[in-house]
């Protein structure tokens, strides 16, 4: 039996219909293909009742994901993860009702294990041999490691730049891997070229391939079921390619559909880095699209994404539901990643921190009120990012006394 009630895919700009059940990437004009679902189907089995008795990971949600054979999912415990409270740095920045959702627990570290799961094990059932991608460290690492649970050989292009812990994670996995000097979008037309070249292979880049949006997309489940079927007032995430954020706002739409929440959605804000913010600057122009990004370099490297090909659902997501879309500097982002660790005893990713800079940034604005309830996404464990963090304290000789 079928777990999913998918039904087809649809261009996101045109509307055009596409066979879901055959391999695609995007469609002819060019733009991302979204999933869409049979509602009425779906909510025959899947009730928020239903929820309580299902594993506590993202395939409980298996009405509204892609996969139709329970056999063909490719899993590592992947969801779940804990919507923190953040009561000692919230009180610091005036949000009490401070949350997070800690990605930095998921099976490799980083919230790209979502899509990974979700599009590798779609990729394998579709019939793929290999998948291929350009990454800036974390997704390929995801995906290196479920398509060696799945089967399928992986090719992977990065930025040299690129965080050393995800280089480690891709050839652990057995991936095949290039080291790019320059940007994500170098290693994206190395990629490029090597499918075109290979057979057997599906390039898997962001929102090149419909279904890592999918598994990010389970985010915004997590959430609203972990807040009592209540939306948050405010939910602020680290955007590069903005594949979370258009999920997280895809979700919350399914969702309205599925009769679990109402018409009030939380704002949502798109935080990038001062040194690489394309999609805030279309925002502050008031365009649909974002223009490439001069000479892009930031801490938070996992959101160095000059130009997104999803830029413009990124741009809707915010503007639908009142949201903005806001930059901070590195020294910020930096700043508030220590704070944190400090405060709470939890040391998450650049990209992560630059949604705490954001949110202090926009309580002073007056754009958060006192009262709201607000939740900041960490999309990855600091320990990939030793770096972020100097080390300078004294050395001592074996015996060395210390005068306290």
């Amino acid at each position: 039996m079928s777990l999913s009630a998918l039904s087809h895919l649809e261009c996101s700009r045109t509307g055009e219909r596409y066979d879901a059940d055959a391999v695609q990437g995007v469609s002819a004009a060019g733009m991302p293909l979204l999933a869409r679902y049979d509602i009425e189907r779906a909510a025959r089995t899947l009730t928020r009742e239903a929820l309580v008795a299902r594993p506590a990971t993202l395939w409980r949600y298996r009405e509204m994901l892609p996969v139709r054979d329970p056999t063909a999912v490719v899993s590592l415990g992947e969801g779940m993860t804990p919507l923190l409270p953040l009561p000692r740095y919230g009180a610091r920045i005036g949000v009490p009702d401070l949350l997070m959702k800690d990605e930095g627990l998921t099976p490799t570290g980083t919230f790209k294990a979502r899509g990974a799961a979700v599009g590798v094990s779609r990729a394998a059932e579709l019939g793929v041999e290999g998948v291929a991608m350009p990454t800036n460290g974390n997704a390929g690492a995801a995906w290196a490691v479920y398509a060696a649970r799945a089967g399928l050989t992986c090719l992977i292009a990065m930025p040299v730049a690129a965080p050393a812990i995800t280089r480690t994670e891709c050839v652990a996995a057995g991936a095949e891997l290039y080291l790019v000097d320059g940007l994500i979008g170098d290693a994206g037309r190395l990629i490029a070229a090597a499918v075109r070249e290979r057979t057997g292979y599906q390039e898997v880049s962001t929102l090149r391939e419909p279904y890592r949006l999918e598994g990010k997309k389970t985010m915004g489940y997590e959430i609203v079921e972990q807040l009592g079927w209540q939306v948050p007032d405010v939910i602020l995430y680290p955007a590069g390619g903005g594949v979370g954020l258009i999920g997280i706002h895809k979700a919350l739409r399914e969702m309205q559909e599925l009769g679990w929440i109402g018409e009030r959605l939380p704002r949502l804000v798109a935080v990038q880095a001062a040194g690489c913010a394309p999609i805030v600057r279309a925002f502050e122009a008031g365009a649909e699209v974002s223009e490439p990004f001069p000479d892009p370099a930031t801490a938070a490297f996992g959101i160095t994404v000059p130009k997104a090909l999803g830029d413009f659902l990124v741009l809707r997501a915010v503007r639908e539901t009142g949201g903005t879309a806001v930059a901070v500097t590195d020294e910020a982002l930096l700043a508030e990643q220590r704070t944190l660790a400090r405060d709470e005893g939890t040391f998450i990713c650049p990209e992560g921190a630059a949604c705490l800079a954001a949110a202090r940034d926009l309580r002073e604005s007056g754009f958060i009120g006192a009262g709201e309830r607000v939740v900041v996404l960490n999309t990855g464990t600091g320990l990939k990012y030793p770096e972020t963090i100097p080390v300078d304290v004294p050395t001592l000789a074996p015996g060395q006394n210390v005068r306290w």
